[in-house]
């Protein structure tokens, strides 16, 4: 007689359904955003700054986790300098002067933080809100597809030179340092001019930059806005921003893996504001089209928008769709989870459907869940050969109508949230049982 206990074999069950769970959208057999994360900051209760960064930062500088320091204004660092953060390090963007913290071309951010300790970037104010402070610039020397090699932030920031704020360049590779377990809160301060902030804006960025294990949460801009260069963003989080979660432009390079973006339909911008906004340029004119267009590969994501009333938001018109994709761009979107968006995704009216296109812009393998509409042309009431060429068998895409509740592992949780997607439940035992050998 074998004695084998009913736990031992629910291992192995759980086992292999969590390979299921996490085969489309955000994956980990544990929930990496687990401790370093925080989706209600504005509970959070910080130091009084016993620092202030002000003016420009170039020499060497470490920021250690027994201070709290205050961004007083437009902080930059400059000189090929690196600025490093400790583990813990708490930085508050000021809200009077609106503060903000630009990496100049050159120079380098090692921000390290850790799963029990992130780094954390905030608001001033004890009654936090979107857009109280800036935001981070981190600019590099990687190609963008403006004229010329070099292209300046135009925010309206006061550098002491405009070299300062300048970004773009030959270097493919080009580090601008390292972002990994860091927060960034309540940034995208507004200008009559320039519009908002992002909360991390990525210009010219190359691929030895790091960007892991990196939050944005209310920001009154985009939360991550990445400008020409080339880069890898993985296991990033955006959480109810008001502009877009995820933006690209001017001949970006990026993949982005195993990812989230959070929406909620009561603070998006009436402007418009979704998921993933792709576009290779503002102005066609500005674009050298002998460089790179932008090109998005996108795999496990999740991108979900949270309402109380789902059907009511989007019959009021507070829902949009989840991923804009603009002309002369190249797109991979694999293995994401798109839910709760009138509709997934919205073409450009200026896309031609063509053969041409279509083997540019894929969407493969990827779960579709309570959208009214998949993919449509911006503009164009019929879009059944859209939808009829997308929802064949050969990109494996699949269409559900599930409540959140049942869609993914227990995004109603307030605090410590799990947007894996749900397949099966498992119901745990631990009786035994007997299998005999007669």
């Amino acid at each position: 007689m074998k004695k084998i206990t009913l736990t031992t074999l629910l291992l192995f069950l759980v086992f292999g359904n969590l390979i299921a769970q996490q085969e489309k959208g955000i994956t980990g057999y544990n929930n990496w955003l687990d401790s370093w994360t925080d989706f209600k900051p504005n509970k959070a209760d910080y130091s009084e700054p016993t620092q202030i960064l002000s003016g420009n930062i170039s020499s060497n500088t470490t920021l250690s986790k027994r201070n709290t320091y205050l961004l007083l204004g437009d902080v930059f660092v400059t000189d090929s300098t690196t600025l490093t953060i400790e583990p813990g390090t708490v930085i508050i963007g000021d809200y009077k002067t609106k503060g903000s913290l630009t990496i100049s071309r050159g120079s380098k951010i090692i921000a390290e933080g850790t799963e029990t300790d992130p780094i954390i970037f905030t608001s001033s104010r004890p009654d936090k809100k979107q857009g109280d402070w800036g935001g981070i610039f981190i600019l590099g020397s990687a190609p963008i597809n403006s004229f010329g090699k070099v292209s300046s932030l135009n925010y309206g920031l006061n550098p002491s030179s405009t070299e300062t704020i300048s970004y773009g360049g030959d270097d493919v590779y080009s580090n601008s340092g390292i972002l990994k377990y860091v927060r960034v809160e309540f940034a995208g301060k507004k200008t009559k001019e320039f519009g908002n902030f992002s909360g991390i804006t990525l210009a010219g960025v190359g691929l030895k930059t790091t960007i892991l294990n990196v939050m944005v949460s209310y920001s009154e801009g985009n939360s991550f806005n990445i400008l020409g260069g080339e880069v890898v963003i993985e296991k990033a989080v955006s959480y109810r921003s008001q502009e877009n979660d995820y933006k690209f432009n001017y001949g970006a390079q990026c993949n982005i893996v195993n990812s989230l973006a959070v929406r909620s339909p009561y603070i998006s911008s009436a402007e418009g504001s979704r998921c993933m906004f792709i576009s290779s340029y503002d102005l066609k004119e500005d674009a050298d089209t002998s460089k790179k267009e932008t090109f998005v590969n996108a795999e496990n994501l999740t991108l979900i928008n949270v309402s109380n009333d789902l059907k009511g938001d989007i019959s009021v018109g507070l829902v949009q769709e989840a991923i804009y994709v603009g002309p002369d761009v190249s797109v991979t979107i694999h293995k994401s989870v798109i839910s709760g968006f009138k509709p997934a995704v919205i073409f450009d009216s200026r896309i031609p459907i063509n053969n041409e296109n279509l083997e540019k812009i894929k969407f493969t393998r990827s779960y579709f869940n309570n959208c009214e509409g998949n993919i449509f042309r911006k503009g164009y009431t019929n879009n059944d050969d859209l939808e009829s060429w997308y929802g064949s068998r050969a990109f494996d895409n699949v269409y559900s109508k599930g409540p959140d509740s049942e869609t993914f592992i227990e995004s109603e949780n307030s605090r410590q949230p799990d947007f894996r997607l749900r397949i099966n439940r498992i119901i745990a035992s631990n009786d035994n049982f007997d299998d005999d050998d007669n």
